[in-house]
């Protein structure tokens, strides 16, 4: 059973659809013990980091989170649920979950062609294929993005693929068990499909 998480940070219809067209059994809940207790947790989100964390610790959900992580649970990150598994976010300099080290810095371009946020749909370059997840994606596949932020992990070895947006930007991180994406693979067609069939039958192991 794949538990996603509710925070009252939006998407999770979205990427409820998804696993149910691909016939993946799924809930949504906001009970810590459904989290600790899940054999796979997505992690999605859009909107504030500062809201959201609020919400997070009033349930108790950031400390199930690190237990699951700690237990080595398959878990996976999408978008806002990406940024804040961080240790901060520079978005109202907000602390955050802390599963990996490092900082979400705000897109600051010089092109003045480029908007923030970046929005739509970006190829990936991978920089880890052997990593279980992630070896069935091409240079030609792309995701769609929405995001004023983006996670900048303390070490390079936790960048999986980076995307260009004006500047190169970690675009899926992640360490042992943990897998997250600043992309959304629940709205990026068939590619992100796989991704998630993918991340469905994962063991938690990443080489």
């Amino acid at each position: 059973m794949i538990v996603i998480v509710d925070y009252d940070a939006g998407n999770l219809t979205s990427v409820k659809r998804a696993l149910d067209y691909l016939k993946i059994e799924n809930r949504i809940s906001p009970v810590p013990e459904d989290i600790t207790g899940a054999d796979k947790v997505i992690f999605p989100g859009v909107g504030h980091a500062g809201a959201a964390m609020e919400v997070l610790k009033k349930r108790g959900i950031d400390t199930a989170l690190r237990e699951a992580f700690k237990k080595g649970t398959p878990l996976l990150g999408i978008c806002l649920g990406t940024q804040i598994i961080m240790d901060r976010s520079e978005e109202t300099d907000t602390p955050c979950i802390g599963l990996l080290r490092g900082n979400c810095p705000k897109f600051m371009l010089s092109d003045p062609r480029l908007k923030i946020p970046h929005m739509g749909w970006d190829s990936i370059r991978v920089l880890k294929p052997q990593h279980r997840l992630l070896g069935s994606i091409s240079a030609a596949d792309e995701f769609y993005f929405v995001h004023s932020f983006y996670p900048q992990p303390l070490d390079d070895c936790d960048v999986l693929a980076v995307g260009d947006y004006g500047i190169s930007f970690p675009a899926i991180i992640g360490r042992d068990n943990l897998v997250a994406t600043q992309f959304h693979p629940e709205k990026s067609g068939p590619v992100g499909l796989r991704l998630l069939e993918a991340f469905a039958s994962w063991d938690g192991v990443p080489w």
